[in-house]
């Protein structure tokens, strides 16, 4: 006779004397994780390896302190790591749509850019300066006056050669040209010329065409004077603006010269202002054509010799650790602005905006992993990144546009920074499976249990975790039976008697919730009271669905028997997941047998409405009862079986032992107890197997009996196997204690047929028959007249077709 299970081996307490504390104020703070060695190791592994791939990704379950270790490491190893360089973006002067990057020393890109805007602002005050000095009009109207003397010295010489050979030079529409003069000193008319002999036309002719070409050999030889006075006056300004401005650049250059794109960048710098010097002069204010019309004024643009600071870590101690919780591909290699003039969008180099990876370069970055692949672009581009080591801004709506634009396009900056991805175990395998670069990239797996073993050290640790937890949140501080009862409560997340679940979030949330309770009822101090009030509140927050569903079944609109016996019903156990909220629910499973040939015949199959793992659980029982019942000879029969009043899909094997039992049930004859409830999967060999859940279901069950009133009668049939999984509710160790509750744990099939029938399994004798009295015996009799029937059928159809032939 199986014998219900005792108290003790329904709940493991964890006894308050084994800490020495009165309260957790007592117990020193400790910023630790706990139970992640495998992880730890990983993640150390990771962070000290600097080969290339060598990234890494956590894996885990929420809750599981991921981010709050990742945090708690970087911060601690950055801290002693050197300080990476700054990066800034300026302009180049030979390709401007390609702006330079250029590294600079912690905190030195600043003062780079500050540098450089005094630079312009020095330049601008005094470059004015020096073209209004007397010194610069001095040389510059010596110059002038020299280019003027000369160029008068040259048609003085002219208008004399001229005057005496009777011409003169005079000014015209289309410029200077030779005309022959009257002794009077008046030009000769055209008429008059007409009037001339032949003979003096043609002297006037030759003598006019000879001073034309000295005429034009002086206007030509006055155009190259003007183009030597501009070159002379250009080489003045430069020489007076590099008097000012060479000083200044010398002193930059001495200031950096251990870098060598700076000096060749200066140099550019240098030689574009003496290109540019008007942008430097004062302007003067055009007038506008109507006096009601305001000009817009063209200031000049000193841009390109700005310095656009991307990164600087000016304030850094040790690497950077950037934690980017939106990893847009905007947000992570940064962005290119524009402004609008005139509906125009322009930009430059100075609108480049530095991303996440350029401040994490020389360090770490940590990304959810499934927030990188919700984002357009980002997963790739990251790849790409961390495979050429660099960071390389590009216009990625580029490949989309029917027209290609002109646009800035950055030189790359070298990346060197250890990614870190976190993310769900389903994400790691499905990235692990599908791609081969994530392969190569993340060669680092830190993963996270949901659990550990529950030992004398762990549970010491949760009282620590539970004291650092009560400190940061300004929590009542716990007793040890406050204590004691977060410890249980980890067990029962876990699912395990010797483990302790490591989702400390939910956890941290129990210390929360029972300080609230604490304070409400006036106490000083959490005591496990207060903590099982918090459960008690919690579960009746969440469980509005499995009180609904308990109405229905008391009401009996959900018809499930607690009392009495039936033919071909039992009571089987199923868990429902709400997501915040998991509880059992009983079912009540049927099945008939008849005369036939179709096995046993699942009807939640026939409809579509069962998983495949339910289909082999079927298979299963149907070769269970052929290899136990058809040993000696072929048996033939037909079963339904079915999961009454159940609208929605049937998953799993959990229920493979009651659906034996009410087949059995239907075959013998012999009726079911309906005051018990049973759950467990089977093998083809008769072994009952875990199953998930018991303590949802076997809680499911009771709920419902406790309503209709506990008799004693009462109880769970589950595994053995899953003793160690049992961590029930008070109520229910209660009961069972009372007598009122009891919950068998069965190794075999048979051993629940014992109980639900109250008759011997049966054990096969030698002469290939079953005991009388015996279920088995019962059993194989029916199937034996079934297949008896089915035969004689057979028999009489094949006997009527002869017939019919021979006719």
């Amino acid at each position: 006779m199986i014998k219900p299970l005792g108290v003790d081996e329904l709940y493991r307490c964890c006894d308050p004397s084994v800490f020495t504390f009165g309260s957790t104020d007592e117990i020193e703070e400790k910023d630790e994780t706990i139970g992640q060695d495998r992880a730890l190791r990983a993640i150390d592994f990771g962070l000290n390896l600097e080969s290339s791939g060598f990234n890494i990704f956590m894996l885990g379950e929420n809750g599981t302190g991921k981010m709050t270790t990742i945090r708690k490491l970087l911060s601690k190893k950055a801290a002693e790591e050197p300080v990476p360089q700054d990066w800034c973006y300026v302009y180049n002067f030979a390709d401007p749509d390609a702006p330079l990057a250029i590294s600079l020393s912690p905190g030195q890109a600043p003062l780079f850019y500050r540098d450089m805007d005094e630079l312009v602002r020095t330049l601008q005050a005094e470059i004015p300066k020096i073209f209004e000095s007397k010194e610069y009009e001095k040389q510059k109207n010596k110059i002038m006056e020299d280019f003027q003397k000369r160029q008068k010295a040259l048609f003085t010489g002219l208008e004399e050669d001229a005057e005496s050979k009777g011409f003169s030079i005079r000014k015209s529409v289309s410029g200077l040209m030779i005309v022959p003069m009257k002794k009077t000193g008046e030009p000769l008319t055209e008429e008059e010329y007409e009037a001339l002999d032949s003979t003096t036309k043609g002297k006037i002719d030759e003598i006019g065409k000879q001073l034309q070409e000295k005429l034009n050999d002086i206007v030509r030889e006055v155009r190259e004077g003007e183009k030597t006075l501009k070159t002379q006056l250009a080489a003045l300004e430069r020489e007076a603006v590099l008097a000012v401005v060479g000083h200044l650049m010398d002193d930059l250059k001495q200031k950096y010269r251990e870098h060598e794109k700076i000096s060749a960048y200066l140099g550019e710098v240098t030689e574009d202002i003496l290109n540019h010097l008007d942008d430097f002069k004062s302007q003067e204010e055009q007038a506008p054509p109507l006096p009601f019309m305001r000009m817009q004024k063209n200031e000049p643009t000193y841009t390109r010799y700005m310095v656009n600071v991307l990164v600087t870590n000016k304030d850094g101690k040790g690497a950077p650790c950037i934690y980017e919780s939106n990893p847009t591909y905007f947000n992570l290699f940064g962005r290119l602005e524009h402004k609008f003039q005139y509906g125009v969008a322009t930009t430059d180099f100075s609108m480049i905006k530095s991303g996440s990876l350029h401040r994490a370069n020389g360090g770490y970055i940590v990304i959810d992993a499934l927030d990188l692949l919700r984002n357009m672009f980002s997963y790739e581009a990251l790849k790409r990144s961390i495979k050429n080591r660099e960071i390389r801004l590009e216009d990625i709506w580029e490949q989309y546009r029917l027209i290609s634009t002109t646009t800035v396009r950055p030189e790359a900056i070298p990346l060197s920074v250890k990614v870190i991805l976190v993310g769900t175990p389903y994400i790691y395998y499905l990235l692990h499976s599908l791609d081969e670069e994530y392969r190569e990239l993340f060669k680092v797996k830190a993963d996270f249990d949901s659990r550990m073993d529950s030992t004398d050290e762990t549970v010491h640790k949760y009282a620590a975790f539970i004291a650092t937890t009560a400190r940061k949140d300004k929590t009542l501080p716990f007793d040890r039976t406050g204590v004691a009862k977060i410890v249980e409560y980890g067990a029962r997340l876990a699912g395990h008697q010797k483990k302790l679940s490591s989702q400390f979030s939910e956890v941290n949330d129990l210390v929360r919730e029972a300080s609230y309770w604490a304070k409400q009822a006036g106490s000083p101090i959490v005591k496990d009271s207060h903590v099982e009030k918090a459960l008690q509140e919690k579960i009746y927050r969440n469980n509005r669905i499995e009180d609904r569903i308990q109405e229905m079944m008391v009401e009996g609109t959900i018809i499930v028997d607690t009392d009495g016996r039936k033919v071909g019903q039992i009571n089987g156990l199923a868990v429902l997941g709400m997501g915040d909220y998991m509880f059992g629910k009983p079912s009540r499973i049927t099945a008939r047998t008849y005369t036939g040939k179709g096995g046993v015949v699942n009807i939640e199959r026939e409809t579509k409405m069962s998983g495949k793992i339910h289909e082999k659980a079927i298979l299963i029982i149907s070769h269970y009862i052929n290899s136990t019942y058809a040993r000696k000879k072929p048996i033939s029969f037909s079963a339904s079986i079915t999961f009454e009043q159940l609208y929605d899909m049937v998953e799993g094997d959990s229920a493979s032992c009651a659906e034996l039992l009410v087949i059995l049930s239907s075959l013998s004859g012999v009726p079911l107890r309906q005051d018990l409830a049973i759950t467990g999967s089977m093998d083809q060999h008769g072994d009952v197997q875990p199953i998930g859940g018991v303590n949802e279901k076997i809680e499911g069950f009771f709920d419902l009996c406790k309503v209709r009133g506990l008799d004693g009668t009462h109880g769970v049939v589950i595994p053995r196997k899953n003793l160690n999984n049992l961590m029930l509710k008070k109520d229910v160790i209660d009961a069972v204690r009372n007598g009122t509750f009891s919950i068998y744990a069965i190794g075999r099939v048979e051993e629940g047929i014992e109980l639900f029938t109250g008759m011997s399994a049966g054990e096969l004798q030698d002469d290939g028959t079953w005991p009388e009295g015996t279920i088995n015996h019962l059993v194989m009799k029916r199937l034996d007249e079934i297949t008896q029937a089915y035969k004689d059928k057979e028999k009489k159809e094949d006997q009527k077709d002869k017939e019919n032939n021979n006719k």
